[in-house]
């Protein structure tokens, strides 16, 4: 029974299922959204969905020059990745798993899907693909130092002298003394936070890695049917775990009493910080250049969130 109940929370909830779910209802909004906002009518909300199981039903095609083991390994590696991660992130009241290094377990396997992309992108032998690998590197390195002051910030919010990496505690200090997203020294670490998540995405404009007007699509330029397919729906996924991520840093301490509520209204706010933090900055800023991302994320991203961490140091 022990094994059968730890299987439903990596299989079904809060694991891969409802990660994928509520990835392709992130993405399908997303889309909506920009398209309003464009005054355009735009595709169905469930049109990730339908593109999901189009190119699943596609032809695979490997390139001759490619590493056919790390080729079929890359897409599947950043599933995975992305379906176990949120069995470590509180759907407000309820956690699958709890730990006192949590944050750091999520920070390793949030990371995992940026190299498994340039795993995959290395592996096809196309000149495309090592442009994108570089440029996702770039990517990785401007935008991680911000979002590790973010999660240092917190966790000496919650800890006061100390610093606590478990989420599950740092959701239930919420839950005593209030939302930290409505702490003015932590507002700073939700700004920059809102602005790693896009980066962390890869969407625009910090789709600098695939660029498909630039450089073909980058690191999956030679990707094509199912692997295409798993890599298209890590990427909703990866929308999810993120926003769901600032959701529990910034807002764990709401609790409803009921499972099912909570986890509606841990996807319904998901929604809103997606419209925030994604669509939005898609819809009314052109494409970052690779050249002034490092700077724009060690500078202005980065300063954002030392901010706060400096104003929790001192007991602010």
């Amino acid at each position: 029974m022990f094994v059968f109940k730890y299987l439903f929370y990596a299989l079904v909830f809060p694991g891969a299922l409802f990660t994928i779910a509520a990835g392709l209802l992130l993405s399908g909004l997303d889309r909506k959204v920009i398209a309003r906002m464009q005054r355009r009518i735009g595709p169905p909300i469930m049109q990730p969905v339908y593109d999901f199981f189009k190119l699943m039903g596609k032809e695979n095609i490997i390139p001759a020059a490619a590493n056919r083991a790390a080729y079929r390994l890359a897409p599947a590696l950043s599933f995975v990745s992305l379906a176990f991660v949120m069995v470590f992130i509180p759907v407000f009241g309820f956690s699958a798993f709890s730990g006192n290094a949590d944050l750091i377990v999520i920070l390793y396997l949030i990371t995992i899907p940026g190299v498994a992309l340039i795993i995959g992108g290395s592996s096809t032998g196309s000149p495309y693909g090592a442009i994108g690998i570089s440029r996702e590197m770039v990517t990785m390195m401007a935008y991680e130092l911000p979002f590790v002051l973010v999660l240092l910030a917190v966790a000496k919010k919650a800890g006061g002298s100390t610093l606590v990496f478990s989420l599950k505690e740092i959701c239930d200090y919420q839950a005593a003394n209030g939302c930290f997203l409505f702490k003015w020294s932590m507002i700073p670490a939700a700004v920059a936070m809102l602005l790693v998540i896009p980066a962390e995405v890869g969407t625009q404009p910090f789709d600098v890695a695939e660029a498909e007007t630039e450089i073909c699509e980058g690191p999956l330029c030679e990707y094509s049917g199912p692997p295409l397919a798993v890599f298209k729906l890590s990427t909703c996924m990866k929308m999810f775990v993120m926003t769901g991520l600032f959701t529990a840093l910034f807002l764990g301490g709401i609790r409803t009493g009921n499972a099912v509520l909570d986890a509606v209204l841990f996807v319904l706010i998901c929604c809103v910080v997606t419209v925030i933090c994604i669509t939005t900055v898609h819809a009314v800023t052109a494409r970052l250049r690779i050249q002034h991302l490092f700077k724009f994320y060690w500078t202005y991203v980065a300063i954002t969130a030392l901010a706060s961490l400096v104003l929790v140091w001192f007991g602010l």
